[in-house]
């Protein structure tokens, strides 16, 4: 039983008590017991261990709805003759000819960056869509190893395609189906499966069909959808239907359904994505660096769809994306005044919302029965604050590289910035071997 207290409290629930300044939670076998004050649950829960948020902000663990364990190693990196001009270039370019150089070992090393940064910056869920097409078989166990080990919540698929052949998209499919086979097999509140898709415009109606019978209902899919127009012209051209109709046709959509992006998509689209409850997730950063639209988050919203927020892998602090989802909505719209409500909904409670929707427990929230994962900010205000006014604290003064104490499932993974289970030296010096293992395959020289 743990105790963590002694901070200002911001639970998130629209039912109890929103504020509380100087509050806790109890929690014990990874669920929340009680919310209250420090004084009141320091006497009611004395045998319970104490962890001092020292004044900081408790609030629910951060979410990132969508992200990419692949892309973790390629932080500095530069590969020689790579100079996009457009989207597919980047994908061929950089993503596709890293992840065809990722065996075991780099996947491995590659989850180990990303949760580890994920931890450090309050993010305590991930849902990540993985791809390695130089050594598929065993890919997302890997992952899920690595998860188990240092303690975050994830949901994990792998990307199918057919651009690298029939062999290898055929083992795609085959991964995802012997992932949710285990989870089916080892049910946890840590771990979900998901069924992945790269994009509709590197996937055949046979292979549809494939990914259809791998699943059998059994999970949502998690697909990028209109990322980039060549995602829409392609689904025009050789389908003759845009790429949301395709998906219906398909049977792909579904109220425990991932879009990832949904920038090209037009008002029907929005029509079909609301009317089978399927959830959207926004990338704001990855999609600006990509040059390739912005999300029409305020018109999904105005329709009823359920959309959350990731980076797609562009960062792992939710705080930074946040801020970038609000202006890239104020500059889209050329209004100064909206968005507010969407984006904040967005990263603290629709993010909860998809999750559940997916098999996990009570996130997001603060209050008895949910789950414990809490995180503390060392955030020190100069102005008023309360549940009344916290978000706009945490768009112009926080970041996640405030947070200071990370719990996810009751048990604490980081105390005071320093990582309770992992030997972050050692893993961060076998990180640095792998990618410059790596990148020297990549750029054919020595690192």
């Amino acid at each position: 039983m743990i105790l963590l207290a002694n901070g200002r409290l911001i639970t998130r629930d629209p039912e109890g008590t929103g504020y509380l300044p100087d509050g806790g939670v109890v929690t014990d076998g990874g669920k929340i017991l009680e919310v209250g004050t420090t004084a009141e649950l320091r006497a009611r829960y004395p045998q319970a261990e104490f962890v001092d948020a020292r004044g900081g902000v408790i609030m629910p663990g951060l979410i990132n709805a969508h992200t990419h364990i692949y892309s973790a190693l390629a932080r500095g990196l530069s590969i020689n003759g790579y100079n996009p001009t457009n989207f597919y270039e980047v994908l061929d370019g950089q993503w596709w000819y890293i992840d065809r150089h990722l065996d075991l070992a780099a996947t491995r090393a590659s989850a180990q960056a990303l949760v580890i940064d994920s931890i450090k910056q309050g993010v305590t869920t991930i849902f990540d869509h993985h791809a390695s097409f130089c050594e598929i078989p065993g890919s997302l166990m890997q992952i899920a190893e690595v998860t188990r080990e240092y303690g975050i919540r994830a949901s994990l698929c792998y990307e199918v395609s057919d651009r690298d052949g029939e062999e290898k998209s055929i083992q795609s499919v085959q991964e995802n189906k012997d992932f949710i086979d285990w989870c089916e097999k080892n049910p946890s509140d840590m771990l979900k499966p998901m069924f992945g898709g790269h994009a509709l415009f590197t996937i055949s109606d046979r292979t549809f069909d494939r990914m259809n019978e791998a699943n059998n209902g059994r999970v949502g899919y998690h697909i990028h959808v209109s990322e980039g127009m060549n995602d829409v012209y392609d689904s025009l051209q050789n389908y003759g239907r845009r790429p949301v109709q395709r998906l219906h046709d398909h049977g792909i959509l579904g109220p425990k359904t991932i879009l990832g992006h949904c920038i090209h998509v037009n008002t029907a689209e929005m029509d079909l994505i609301r009317a089978t409850d399927t959830m959207c997730v926004n990338n704001p950063e990855s999609n600006m660096g990509n040059a390739v639209g912005i999300s029409p988050v305020l018109q999904l919203y105005k329709k009823g769809i359920l959309i959350g927020m990731g980076t797609d892998a562009y960062t792992n602090d939710m705080l930074e994306s946040i801020k970038v989802a609000l202006c890239s909505q104020r500059h889209n719209a050329c209004l100064p005044g909206v968005g507010w409500c969407e984006v904040t909904d967005m990263l603290f409670r629709n993010n909860a919302r998809m999750a559940e929707r997916c098999g996990f427990p009570t996130l997001g929230v603060l209050k008895a029965g949910a789950a414990a994962d809490v995180i503390v900010m060392d955030y020190k205000p100069f102005t008023p604050f309360s549940d009344a006014n916290i978000d706009g604290h945490m768009l112009f003064g926080m970041t996640g590289r405030q947070c200071q104490t990370t719990m996810v499932n009751g048990r604490i993974l980081m105390r005071d910035r320093q990582l309770a289970d992992i030997d972050e030296e050692a893993v961060n010096a076998h990180i640095l071997e792998v990618s410059k293992k790596l990148w020297g395959t990549l750029n054919h020289c020595e690192y």
